[in-house]
């Protein structure tokens, strides 16, 4: 069992930047692939980034080039750095993790555990 509790979201204009964390419990955090997904209202949950335990990367194309996932095994932490928000950013961003290594890192479904979420609000 992975409890998951996402920090760092909040206000910011266009342009400027936010880093997200996400803490797991447990003792083999190092074995379970991480990943970000956001949500905004009235639309399907998106990919925007996930870091495998050999920490391998990978991105939604809306983000690419402007948000970096990282991990910290040590203290069990998957931060994702974000840059040159966009209002179209806005959304809650939710983490998930799963054992080993998905089959296929870009559906929600791959993830058997979420945290709570945290909002991101960019204003233009």
């Amino acid at each position: 069992q992975v409890q998951l509790v996402e920090s760092g979201g909040g206000l910011v204009q266009a342009g400027g930047s936010l880093r997200l964390s996400c803490a797991a419990s447990g003792r083999t955090f190092s074995t379970y692939t991480m990943a970000w997904f956001r949500q905004a209202p009235e639309k399907e949950r998106e990919f925007v980034a996930a870091i495998s335990w050999s920490g391998g990367t990978t991105y939604g194309d809306s983000v690419k080039g402007r948000f970096t996932i990282s991990r910290d095994n040590a203290k069990n932490t998957v931060y994702l750095q974000m840059n040159s928000l966009k209002p179209e950013d806005t959304a809650v961003y939710y983490c998930g993790a799963e054992f080993g290594q998905p089959r296929l890192y870009g559906l929600d479904r791959s993830y058997s555990y979420w945290g709570q979420g945290t909002q991101v609000t960019v204003s233009s």
